[in-house]
């Protein structure tokens, strides 16, 4: 099984931790193709080999992905249009967001019923929403 991970790299840079967190949990179901998106050094350097590179691998990482697991708190126009593509291409979509004050999901993201929404306080409960999204796809 190959898991495709997104979450904001130019905007997340608070959150490098937990996306290495949930890496390590997916990694439990399948390979991850985009590990990189947890390495903190990504954040802080990010990548010489310019964008339109960047989107032309990414995508091809999406499409030979058999789910898409996006971490949506932090928001990025990035991994929204990775889930519009994902889910125009009919993957199984599930999108982790942490509920914070003063901020709220999408409507696009919450609204879209071709994706799995789920929210979580604590890395430690993402074991069981993982386990469920991919047992019931």
């Amino acid at each position: 099984m190959r898991i495709y991970f997104a979450g904001s790299i130019r905007g997340g840079c608070q959150d490098a931790a937990l996306y290495h967190d949930i890496v390590r949990l997916l990694q439990k179901h399948g390979e991850v193709l985009t590990e990189h998106v947890a390495d903190a050094e990504l954040r802080v350097l990010g990548q010489d080999i310019g964008d339109c590179k960047i989107h032309d691998r990414d995508l091809d990482w999406l499409k030979k992905s058999d789910y898409l697991v996006a971490e949506v708190t932090t928001p990025s126009l990035g991994v929204g249009y990775e889930i519009g593509k994902a889910t125009e291409w009919g993957k199984p979509v599930l999108c982790l967001y942490r509920q914070e004050n003063g901020r709220s999901l999408s409507a696009m993201i919450s609204g879209c019923k071709a994706a799995t929404v789920r929210t979580y306080q604590s890395p430690a409960e993402l074991t069981g929403i993982l386990e469920e999204f991919f047992q019931d796809n």
